[in-house]
């Protein structure tokens, strides 16, 4: 696929400019929402978000509301994104700009992060009491096993394990199963929750599911539950978690679907107000996942949120390593 010498020149001239430049240097590495890309910036709102429409209008760039957050991130695979992609191997790795932007950009998410794990501290002994407010989980509980599969497994892998409930939930139909998270509060509850349901043949790991640190194709079954709501990162999330699927394996992502309860960003430091049904599909993708397979489960009550079971597949086929 190409697209016109118009529509080229086009691209250039919105990726032409030296503030936009540096939003495209940005969000290449994540998707920001508009305040955060001020505070990069320094730049007042209304100036960034000229340069982000100009973006948008040129195909360079996406733009997703999100509650009352808007949030962008490059566009997806094609010509246009090869174009920026090139464009942004060409500047110097040691330009002081977009150094000093990259910076900022480690404060911002250093900051959300410092937040977030304050929030993990103070909460977890009453995690699953406050997840418990929002949806039945004895309903969700019972079509994560569903679609998980009798099993057994050969290895599972919870990723941002939290209290530990999926693995004492998927635990007795796995070989051996390990389990991720960075708050160290949360593992330890994980710990006694496991150790009480004698899981024997369960690792607890402090660890980043950015960054899991297992190997390609590890596991039959892993799963993301309730996780990626909490992340700036949540395409790189899914694609870490599809590198871990073994051929036939599965990946369970376990969510909410889009909602516009604005509190759990200042209470309960969700980032995104859910997700739709076509970017978890796309970032399935991405990992070479497929049969990508939508359950949705209603709130029990009036006011509550909808959850997502977004169940995706690896083709029996050996995983082809990049030479």
């Amino acid at each position: 696929m190409s697209i016109t010498s118009d529509q080229t020149v086009e691209v250039l001239r919105a990726a032409g400019e030296a503030t936009r430049l540096r939003i495209l240097a940005l969000l290449a590495r994540e998707e920001l929402a508009v305040l955060e890309l001020t505070r990069i910036l320094g730049q007042s709102q209304p100036r960034v978000s000229r340069h982000l429409k100009v973006l948008a209008e040129a195909g360079l760039v996406e733009r997703f509301p999100d509650g009352a957050w808007v949030f962008y991130r490059l566009a997806g695979a094609g010509p246009t994104r090869d174009l920026i992609d090139k464009a942004l191997s060409l500047i110097l790795p040691g330009d002081a700009t977009l150094l000093r932007d990259a910076e900022r950009l480690e404060g911002v998410a250093a900051e959300r992060a410092a937040q977030a794990a304050a929030y993990f501290a103070e909460n977890a002994g009453q995690w699953d009491e406050i997840r418990s407010l929002y949806v039945s989980e004895a309903a969700v509980e019972a079509a994560i096993l569903e679609a998980a599969g009798e099993g057994p497994f050969r290895r599972l892998v919870d990723l941002g394990t939290g209290t530990g409930r999926m693995l004492t939930l998927l635990g007795p139909r796995a070989e051996s199963a390990v389990g991720l998270d960075l708050s160290r509060q949360m593992l330890n509850i994980a710990r006694s929750n496991v150790g009480g349901a004698g899981l024997a043949a369960c690792e607890l790991r402090h660890g980043d599911i950015l960054e899991a640190g297992l190997g390609d194709g590890e596991a039959d079954l892993v799963v993301a539950h309730q996780v990626l709501h909490y992340l700036g990162e949540p395409a790189a999330a899914v694609g870490e978690a599809a590198r871990l699927v073994a051929p036939g394996g599965r990946l369970l992502i376990v969510d909410f679907a889009p909602h516009d309860l604005e509190f759990l960003r200042a209470e309960h430091r969700h980032r995104r107000l859910g997700f739709f049904d076509n970017e978890i599909e796309r970032w399935a993708a991405a990992g070479g996942l497929s049969r990508v397979e939508a359950i949705t489960l209603p709130p029990a009550g009036a006011g509550g949120l909808t959850v997502k079971i977004w169940v995706a597949q690896r083709s029996r086929e050996r995983i082809r390593r990049v030479a």
